[in-house]
């Protein structure tokens, strides 16, 4: 998994588009292992980051949980914490 791909399921406020579109983009930038394309792949890198995008909006709107939504601002200071051990910094 790309350590750039953040969880976007069960948060308040919901991921918006933007979000759904950026985990796309690393995705896909993971798989083919293009960071940006070729003149002559540029088009199939962007139909599939949209298809991706698609997919996974279409994903995170039928998922179901009984669990209340996460903080951002909780979770994102849990990851600075875990970095921090990691890294030492």
């Amino acid at each position: 998994m790309c350590r750039n791909i953040k969880t976007l399921f069960n948060f308040d406020p919901p991921a918006n588009d933007e979000e759904v579109r950026a985990a796309s983009l690393q995705f896909v930038r993971k798989i083919s292992g293009f960071s940006k394309p070729s003149k002559a792949n540029e088009a199939a890198f962007q139909k599939a980051i949209d298809e991706v995008a698609a997919s996974s909006a279409r994903l995170l709107g039928s998922l179901e949980t009984t669990a209340p939504p996460k903080n951002r601002e909780e979770e994102a200071a849990k990851a600075r914490t875990r970095a921090a051990e990691r890294f030492g910094t």
